[in-house]
C-alpha cells in the first residue's frame, strides 16, 4: 500500500481504501475512497493542508482535489487553533463558525462549541437539525423556539443575518405557542389565541406567561368538548406548580369561547 492508504472491505465483499495520517500525536482519519491512487492523493493533501498556512478555507480548493470538504475544515482549524474537531468547525476568537457546505457558515457563541464538536448539524430542505438520543432536535430550539415558531413573527435576528446563531443575535419574540405581544396607546398586552375555524381570540392577558396559561386552558376546554386535534400547549416556567394550579383556576377566558362548543353543529377545522 502507498503511504497513510489502508485496504479494507465492506460489507458486500468490495474493497475500498482508507486514509490515515498522524500530526502531532493526533491520529486522524480523512476518509473513504474508492480507489488507492484517490486516497494517497487526498493523504498527500491532508499533509499539504498542515504544512502550508497559506492554504486557508477561503483559497484551498485552488490546491485540495481528493479530500473531502469538512475534512478540510477540520485540518486547516486543527493547523492553526491546535485542537482537533472532527465537525466541520473553525475556531475565531471569540465565537466558532460551524460549515455546512463552502457557502454556508452558520456562527455560533463559544458556550455552544462542546455541544457542536460532538453533534452533527444536518440541513434538510432548509431545515437545520441535529440528532441526539435517536430524536431529531432543530437547533433553533437552543433558544427557546418552539419547532411552530415562525421567523419575524415569533423571533427575529437583530442584525438581519440567519447565519448568525450567537444568542446576542436572537431576538425572542412570542415565547409561548398561541400567544403574541400586543402594544397599543402606549400599553402593552399579550394575546392569547388557538385556531379552531380560524383563529380564536381567549382573551387579553398582562404577562405572557399568564396568557400562555389561557391558552393551555382553552386547549383543555377544546379536548374536553370532544376535538381530537393535537393542539401544541405550554411549559411555563415562571411559576411553581402551585402557583400555575392557581392562575389556572382564577384565569378568564372568553365567553365566545364555550358558546362555540354549545352550537352543536360545531366541525374541526
Amino acid at each position: 500500500m502507498k503511504p497513510g492508504v489502508y485496504q479494507a472491505t465492506r460489507k458486500n465483499g468490495t474493497t475500498y481504501y482508507r486514509g490515515n495520517i498522524t500530526y502531532n500525536g493526533k491520529h486522524i482519519s480523512i476518509g473513504s475512497f474508492n480507489t488507492e491512487a484517490q486516497c494517497n492523493r487526498a493523504y498527500k493533501e491532508a499533509w499539504k493542508i498542515l504544512k502550508d498556512k497559506k492554504i486557508t478555507l477561503l483559497s484551498y480548493q485552488n490546491s485540495i482535489k481528493e479530500l473531502p470538504f469538512e475534512k478540510c475544515v477540520t485540518l486547516i482549524n486543527y493547523r492553526d487553533n491546535n485542537i482537533y474537531i472532527k465537525n466541520p468547525v473553525y475556531l475565531h476568537r471569540n465565537y466558532f463558525v460551524y460549515y455546512l457546505d463552502p457557502s454556508t457558515v452558520l456562527k455560533f457563541d463559544n458556550d455552544d462549541l462542546f455541544y457542536y464538536s460532538t453533534h452533527k448539524i444536518q440541513n434538510r430542505g432548509g431545515h437545520m437539525f441535529v440528532s441526539d438520543y435517536g430524536m431529531q432536535y432543530n437547533i433553533l430550539s437552543r433558544y427557546g423556539i418552539k419547532p411552530y415558531s415562525v421567523k419575524d413573527r415569533d423571533y427575529k435576528f437583530a442584525n438581519g443575518d440567519e447565519t448568525d446563531l450567537r444568542y446576542s443575535n436572537i431576538i425572542l419574540v412570542n415565547k409561548y405557542h398561541g400567544v403574541s405581544k400586543e402594544e397599543k396607546k402606549g400599553k402593552v398586552k399579550y394575546v392569547a389565541k388557538i385556531h379552531l375555524n380560524g383563529d380564536f381570540i381567549v382573551g387579553r392577558y398582562s404577562t405572557e406567561a399568564k396568557a400562555a396559561i389561557a391558552y393551555n386552558k382553552a386547549v383543555d376546554l377544546c379536548k374536553s368538548r370532544g376535538m381530537t386535534r393535537k393542539f401544541p400547549t405550554n411549559f411555563v416556567s415562571e411559576y411553581s406548580p402551585r402557583e400555575y394550579a392557581d392562575i389556572y383556576t382564577e384565569i378568564k377566558i372568553s365567553s365566545h369561547l364555550y358558546k362555540f362548543f354549545r352550537n352543536k353543529n360545531f366541525r374541526e377545522a
